[in-house]
């Protein structure tokens, strides 16, 4: 595979995430990178772009068994959902509420469709699938911090060192960025 190229901007990435899975009848884009870098945005603006029918858009916030459940995540998916998907069945996950701490409602998607997976360790979810198109988004640690504690209200601020380091060592792990087909550089707020 080639070096992932960095580009300067998120118009560029997108464009090119664009021509990268046009004429694929059923493509997997998988966006991935460490929390507050942008993921969501990305993931919202390439559904908003996306020609024809939108792709089904899975976000693993919805899917983390709790604060300790990034690996959890991705790999569940990679069996229940990814898995499935490529032997044209549904598939499916159960989603976690936040509020309770406990699993909730199980969610079943039909294959055949268009797919975006959102969110950190996301990659993992995709292996060993080749016909994968893997965007890694990233930011400087202050900006990516200030953003993802921001957005949440006050509800993440207790959990982003647990969830921060659990990170860095899955990244550091499975070489995350190192895999990506289209890197995203996200600069200041």
């Amino acid at each position: 595979m080639q070096a992932a190229p960095s580009l300067p901007g998120a118009a560029s990435a997108l464009h090119l995430v664009l021509q990268s899975v046009r004429g694929r009848r059923t493509p997997l884009v998988v966006i991935d990178g460490p929390s507050g870098s942008g993921k969501s945005t990305f993931a919202d603006a390439l559904v908003g772009a996306w020609p024809g029918p939108s792709p089904e858009l899975i976000r693993l916030d919805d899917v983390y068994p709790g604060w300790h459940g990034l690996d959890a995540a991705g790999n569940g998916l990679a069996r229940t959902l990814v898995a499935e998907r490529r032997r044209g069945r549904m598939g499916g996950w159960r989603c976690w509420d936040w509020t309770t701490s406990s699993p909730a409602a199980e969610v079943r998607v039909r294959p055949g469709r268009a797919m975006v997976l959102e969110g950190c360790g996301s990659f993992a979810a995709a292996d060993p699938e080749r016909d994968v198109l893997r965007v890694w988004i990233e930011a400087s640690d202050p900006v990516r911090r200030s953003r993802a504690l921001a957005r949440d209200d006050g509800r993440f601020d207790d959990f982003w060192e647990v969830w921060d380091r659990q990170w860095r060592r899955h990244a550091a792990r499975v070489r995350s960025r190192r895999r990506a087909d289209v890197v995203v550089r996200v600069a200041g707020r």
